[in-house]
């Protein structure tokens, strides 16, 4: 928008054009799915089948899934509930014996979303036992997440055992750091993938521009920058 303003109202002639190619070159770059598909595919953790995971007896399912809506009194589910979806059929693969949601609300003030309660009795109300539904009710961002989560498992099971993590492609590389630095055993199990060890593009993805690809870099430049911010804080 900078550059689309200063193109615009620069007099100086030289720099207006400056700016009026560096504005179609910015909107080509970010609207652009090939390359945006590739520089997420240099950070998102691959996904694996369930058969090249062993079982366990917890898999960790991290919130940032949902909004609620007050006006309905219920939990609205966005793309990132995948998290939950993949961890349901797991469970009912017998892959994990417990599931555990983690995380209540990331927002500084609360507009009704409480996460890891409020999809336990949606789970409930599925039909999953509720004793199978552990559930972490504190933590608002991902080094709680780990921090907290370690102190409920802690106390009923072996905490140098492998445990499943589960959550989005996207954001595993920065929770798996978190909870490995907590000491934290986990195997990531990444969802809501965008990318995959094989590149297979459509024609379309090369040349036409997607005006939602900006708000897709606005979520992995946020990861990237959430990594560097982790590490300067020493969470990670």
């Amino acid at each position: 928008m900078a550059s689309i303003i200063l193109a615009f109202f620069l007099r100086n002639t030289v720099w207006s054009s400056r700016f009026k190619w560096t504005s179609i070159a910015l909107f080509t770059f970010f609207t652009n799915s090939f390359l945006l598909l590739e520089c997420t595919r240099l950070w998102e953790i691959h996904g694996k089948k369930p058969p090249e995971i062993g079982t366990h007896q917890v898999g960790i399912v991290l919130t940032g899934m949902a909004e609620y809506d007050n006006n309905l009194d219920r939990i609205s589910i966005r793309r990132g509930t995948d998290r939950l979806w993949q961890a349901l059929t797991l469970y009912h693969m017998g892959k994990v014996k417990k599931i555990l949601i983690s995380g209540d609300h990331g927002y500084i003030s609360d507009r009704g979303l409480h996460e890891a309660k409020q999809f336990k009795q949606v789970l409930i109300g599925w039909g999953i036992p509720a004793t199978d539904i552990l559930t972490e009710n504190v933590s608002r961002n991902t080094h709680e997440n780990a921090v907290e989560t370690k102190k409920l498992l802690q106390k009923n099971y072996r905490i140098n055992q492998p445990f499943l993590l589960i959550t989005s492609g996207r954001h595993m590389r920065r929770s798996l750091a978190c909870f490995e630095s907590v000491g934290l055993n986990c195997v990531p199990y990444a969802t809501d993938l965008y990318t995959g060890p094989h590149r297979s593009y459509f024609w379309d993805q090369y040349f036409v521009p997607n005006v939602e690809n900006f708000s897709e870099w606005n979520a992995l430049l946020k990861e990237v920058v959430g990594y560097i911010a982790y590490d300067m804080a020493g969470y990670i």
